[in-house]
């Protein structure tokens, strides 16, 4: 079995590329009794500010796992910034430990700093199936490896610490603001896994604090009416949903209403 936590649709897909049966870790999380059972238990996320998201990390210390490898695999866009070794410092500090993480470069959908459309040009190039297949057949062989962190992604990711350091989070609360453009579809609402957002007066009102910045709202949004608040994007007309999930699936993996 793997667990699975998206925004865009990537990291389902990948799921469904690695075991047949995939639970939603939204959905999961409604459950008072998390204890699972089998041969083999992964879990699938996206990176978030190069670690995993808070509610993967929620949803792994409060679960019970039952097995003999349990595996994690991060998707991320550009650099990963040496995230298995950090996830599995993580992991030991509540009492857990992976037999295998990797991750997977796949569509960079970071809104603030990609333009959807550019990413959309070099996807082919990041071969995805290929590097898929491949993680499929390790997990297969049961093969133990916990990634490295190249000096590259290393440096990287010390830059973007001394960055954060000096000029702040990429981005502040509120995140989002609703234009002219919504017709109240609310459409935003059910895409939410934080259930952060409510129709009022036909126009979606955010509580932001249960809010990830997953940005599942402002992607899914059908008439682009959801831009935000203080930060200039590269591309405010371009959105990105994986062409292999359908906005059916993402409501059935995130809705909290």
């Amino acid at each position: 079995m793997v667990f699975y936590f998206t925004a865009t649709g990537n990291s389902l897909y990948a799921a469904r590329q690695l075991d047949e049966e995939q639970f939603s870790i939204p959905q999961e999380m409604k459950k008072k009794d998390r204890h699972y059972s089998a041969d083999r238990i992964g879990i699938v996320c996206p990176l978030f500010e190069f670690d995993i998201p808070p509610i993967v990390k929620d949803f792994i210390a409060g679960s019970t796992f039952e097995t003999s490898y349990f595996y994690l695999v991060v998707t991320f866009g550009c650099h990963y910034g040496g995230v298995a070794l950090r996830t599995q410092e993580y992991l030991t500090s509540i009492g857990k430990k992976a037999n295998y993480i990797n991750t997977v470069i796949m569509h960079d959908n970071a809104l603030i700093v990609f333009d959807m459309d550019q990413q959309r040009s070099i996807e082919e190039s990041k071969q995805v199936d290929a590097h898929l297949a491949e993680i499929r057949a390790d997990l297969d062989s049961r093969k133990e490896m916990i990634q490295d962190s190249p000096e590259e992604e290393v440096n990287f990711y010390e830059f973007y610490l001394k960055m954060k350091e000096e000029q702040g989070p990429m981005y502040s609360f509120p995140l989002y603001q609703v234009t002219d453009g919504c017709v109240g579809c609310g459409t935003c609402t059910r895409v939410c896994p934080g259930g952060c957002i409510r129709l009022v007066d036909g126009k979606p009102s955010y509580d932001y604090t249960r809010c990830m910045a997953c940005m599942a709202c402002i992607q899914a949004c059908p008439t682009k009416a959801i831009q935000f608040a203080s930060v200039k994007e590269p591309n405010p007309e371009a959105r990105y949903r994986n062409p292999h999930v359908t906005l059916k699936d993402l409501i059935q993996a995130n809705q909290q209403l």
